[in-house]
């Protein structure tokens, strides 16, 4: 995955590792007898926890939310991103397959929540494993703390993330295999992980009601209004693989849209976005027919090869057009509004994959 950059967001999606194990102990040493009392700093050792505003708790719960949101795309996303690796072409990578995080991951009010809803620290945690990964197969599990690659320790703190993507990049890069310590169950425990070959793309969560998704070239989004709209994890995968198959095709610089998109990402990801950045279009022109329709077409043959049934895609694109229509100016028709050809194009290439699914042919456009 790419390596992600410094700002503190929410639920992002990289395969970074990080954090060898730091234990603090305090030492408490007798004074000499005195007439007075010790003083009551020793309380601290049993430390109350703090009182939970009403803003505390908003965000505790803002967090939960947005992260169970977050590993439902990443588990639906796995097998789109690992079973169309030879049609991502060049785009796909040798990847670990899982997301880490520490509370460094977010800010502000997030940072107590992270810790007290997530139990994160100092050192990165594994967050979620992508399913049919080679870490799957290798036993790495959600709470693994992850303490060392290749026997060399790797980096805490608030920048853990981005260092250790640097290490752990060239060497998923330049190998078949990962030796990887983490932490479980009160020790170390060494993992042999082997890479995944995936579509090299990041995938987001929009901290946003609107019902849309977008793709930079690099990254897909899909807001959470459109996982609510959507409600199956099959309309999900459909709305996922056509942005999947967008940045496949190279259509935000083709449009030379990929700046603007790029923002909009930026910002939908934050904890807090700013919200009037999607009044009226956002800036995004809508996608030209005969580009829409060739990301339907390839992104069919991605939701088939991930396991997907096709049979409500057709359903599921005509009521987002109808509820949604074009009308409504921050929604997906607005931005891909050739809603009948596009359903035609879909029809053809439904038919299509089943005749090949059928007769046992290879799945490839």
């Amino acid at each position: 995955m790419n390596q992600q950059n410094n700002t503190r967001q929410l639920g992002t999606f990289s395969l970074v590792a990080a954090a060898a194990l730091l234990s603090a102990c305090s030492t408490f040493q007798n004074r000499p007898a005195a007439p007075e009392p010790e003083p009551a700093v020793v309380s601290s050792v049993a430390e109350q926890p703090p009182v939970v505003t009403a803003k505390m708790a908003q965000a505790r719960a803002q967090l939960s939310e947005m992260v169970a949101l977050q590993d439902r795309l990443y588990r639906i996303a796995g097998p789109l991103l690992i079973n169309n690796a030879d049609l991502c072409r060049s785009q796909a990578r040798n990847l670990l397959g899982f997301t880490a995080k520490n509370k460094y991951s977010y800010s502000g009010e997030f940072v107590d929540a992270a810790q007290a809803v997530l139990n994160y620290g100092d050192r990165l945690e594994v967050a979620s494993v992508l399913a049919g990964s080679g870490a799957a197969r290798a036993g790495l599990r959600k709470g693994d703390g992850l303490v060392a690659a290749e026997g060399k320790t790797l980096p805490t703190g608030p920048n853990a993330e981005t260092q250790a993507a640097a290490i752990l990049g060239p060497l998923a890069g330049s190998s078949q295999q990962l030796n990887l310590t983490v932490w479980r169950n009160g020790g170390n425990q060494l993992l042999k992980v082997p890479v995944t070959r995936a579509c090299a793309f990041k995938i987001d969560v929009g901290n946003s009601d609107n019902v849309n998704a977008y793709s930079d070239g690099q990254r897909v989004l899909i807001t959470r209004g459109m996982v609510n709209f959507a409600q199956s994890d099959e309309a999900i995968a459909y709305v996922l693989a056509k942005d999947i198959a967008h940045n496949v095709l190279g259509h935000a610089a083709i449009t030379k849209q990929a700046y603007t998109v790029g923002s909009i990402i930026d910002n939908l990801v934050a904890v807090r976005p700013d919200l009037s950045m999607l009044i009226g279009t956002a800036g995004v022109k809508p996608m030209p027919a005969e580009l829409d329709a060739a990301a339907d077409q390839l992104s069919l043959y991605m939701v088939a090869r991930a396991g997907f049934t096709l049979d409500h895609a057709h359903a599921f694109w005509q009521r987002l057009a109808t509820q949604y229509p074009a009308t409504v100016l921050n929604g997906y028709t607005a931005n891909h509004p050739s809603v009948a050809h596009r359903l035609s194009v879909i029809d053809k290439t439904v038919a299509e994959i089943k005749s090949k699914q059928a007769s046992k042919r290879p799945l490839v456009p």
